[in-house]
């Protein structure tokens, strides 16, 4: 696929989204300059940011995913089918977790993720939890390799990882629950994903058993090793379970799914700060008056830059040497190849730099107004107020996830692996109903604020019984995309939707409405596995016409 089809495809997704907030932000949103505008800090320049960050994600995305085609998903396949055909299981295994290891500990949300904790629990040492999770990434990539290359059954090896979880949470520290199950989201970005599916796939070619379900899976058995990791952690060191003075006081005790990039979007980080601007108008300040067009609109992404520069460094840089040390020591591809793969990390660097500016830079702070907004009109009661809410977090959630990088990564594979029987556009729509439905529910719990657990533990008690009748294909796609379905996208406006409908309605953002990331992460294993079943049913109640066909014939 050239860069144009991609850009048009990026286009496609994005579009519906930019225009749906630009009619909720002309109609409901307050006029900039009034005493409700100020309260929700709604500068004059706040939807044009949005419009300019949306045009950012189009290119950025169209770029990045250029870049994946061309580098890292090759990387991933030839390494995984090069380590293979070593038949040294030890090498195999060894590789995989060092991989898991270093590009884990990378990723820029996981030390955020481990500020946010600590910020929580002054007891914790980030350095070992930082550790800790990138180990239980490691462990688990092995044992996902292991379970492709010997043909051990996919479900039995999710079902077995999923009680396990089960049986953990009941010794650990009821508030390290929350934080452990969100953990697995902070470790699932933009560039391990492909990565870790492509590595599944270069594997599955040279020894699956099965078929194309072989590679599929990787992602999801590795996303369960930092929830084991930190629960492990919590059990371990039970008495850093008391939350922080300050803490306590803000109602942070008990925090349910609280990830880091939750915290960050609400500015309880230093980065990605709101500009100085927004903050004025917020406090209704004698200087709060509009700066000049130019640099009021584009002070955001100026301060986004630098942040978004040394995320996608931080999360490019260790998988480029990896790939020049597996270059040396187990590819020796030509120099023409080599050169081709480096120029992937090249585009894919500055795609995913232009992407997190234009997120970073726009699309939080409009998150934010519109749940305001919207969960401030459904305190006056009514079906009408409610029904907006709910209807339009249902929307967002159906049409964000196919800007997500991840997904279109993985919708790209499975296209391919599985030779067109499970299309791109079925696949996004079933991921796409199946996050409408997460989103509508956390708008619901933010202002209703009910708990959490309401609504994991059937969710995922659902997604195991259909894991039993659903092809395995299907099961290993499912649990895949729960991985990569809560992505910067999700953390940068979604987020900031759900706690500012919270906010507006005097709840408590920690107990009211964190948990969307692992909302997001649940509801695809439901979505992706129901597709299955309706497959396998179409394929039965077909099977016996055909059988008619061919006796009559």
């Amino acid at each position: 696929m050239n860069l144009l089809e991609k850009g048009k495809e990026t286009a496609l997704s994005v579009l519906p989204v930019m225009a749906i907030v630009t009619v909720l932000g002309l109609a409901v949103v307050p006029s900039s300059g009034t005493p409700g505008a100020a309260a929700l800090g709604a500068t004059p320049w706040w939807l044009g940011r949005f419009l300019l960050g949306g045009g950012l994600l189009i290119l950025g995305l169209t770029v990045f995913l250029l870049g994946v085609d061309l580098g890292i998903q090759p990387m991933g396949e030839r390494c995984g089918a090069a380590l293979t055909r070593r038949r040294s299981l030890a090498l195999l295994l060894g590789a995989a977790f060092v991989v898991g290891l270093i590009v884990t500990a990378a990723e820029p949300d996981i030390q955020v993720f481990g500020d946010q904790v600590r910020g929580v629990f002054p007891q914790v040492r980030k350095a070992a939890l930082t550790l800790s999770i990138a180990g239980g990434v490691g462990l688990f990539m092995a044992l996902g390799l292991l379970r492709t290359t010997v043909g051990f059954p996919l479900k039995a090896v999710l079902a077995a990882s999923y009680a396990g979880l089960l049986l953990l949470s009941l010794f650990a520290p009821p508030a390290f629950l929350g934080i452990a199950f969100d953990s697995g989201g902070a470790t699932t970005g933009p560039m391990t994903v492909p990565f870790i599916m492509a590595l599944g796939l270069g594997v599955a070619a040279v020894r699956a058993h099965g078929g194309p379900e072989g590679g599929f899976g990787l992602t999801g058995v590795a996303s369960v090793g930092p929830v084991a990791a930190v629960l492990v952690y919590a059990v371990l060191n039970a008495h850093v379970a008391a939350p922080a003075p300050h803490a306590a006081e803000q109602g942070w005790t008990n925090p349910p799914a609280e990830s880091a990039e939750v915290a960050e979007s609400e500015g309880w980080t230093d980065s990605h700060a709101e500009s100085a601007e927004v903050a004025e108008a917020a406090d209704g300040s004698p200087d709060s008056a509009p700066r000049g067009a130019p640099q009021g609109l584009f002070a955001p992404f100026s301060h986004a830059f630098p942040e978004a520069l040394r995320e996608s460094a931080t999360s490019i840089l260790p998988l480029f040497g990896l790939f020049v040390l597996f270059q040396f020591t187990l590819l020796k591809m030509t120099s023409r190849q080599a050169l081709r793969l480096s120029i992937g990390f090249v585009w894919a660097f500055f795609g995913l730099t232009v992407f997190l500016t234009g997120v970073n830079g726009g699309f939080m702070q409009a998150g934010r107004i519109l749940g305001a907004t919207l969960g401030g009109g459904a305190t006056g009661g009514g079906l009408g107020p409610w029904a907006l809410l709910v209807g339009t977090g249902l929307a967002f959630g159906a049409i964000i996830v196919c800007a997500e990088p991840a997904v279109w990564v993985l919708s790209e594979q499975v296209e391919e692996a599985s030779g067109g029987a499970i299309r791109r556009r079925t696949l996004l729509v079933f991921l796409s109903l199946g996050t409408a439905l997460a989103i509508g529910l956390a708008m619901w719990r933010a202002v209703a604020g009910f708990p959490l657990w309401r609504l994991l533990l059937p969710g995922y008690a659902l997604a195991m019984l259909l894991m039993v009748r659903a092809p395995t294909l299907y099961s290993g796609i499912a649990f895949d995309s729960g991985g990569v379905a809560s992505g910067p996208m999700t953390a940068t406006f979604l987020l900031p939707l759900a706690t500012g409908a919270c906010l507006a309605v005097g709840g408590n953002v920690v107990t009211d409405a964190f948990g969307v990331v692992a909302m997001v992460a649940m509801t695809p294993l439901i979505a992706i596995q129901l597709l299955g079943v309706a497959y396998k049913l179409r394929e039965k109640r077909a099977k016996p016409a055909v059988d008619t066909t061919s006796i009559e014939q």
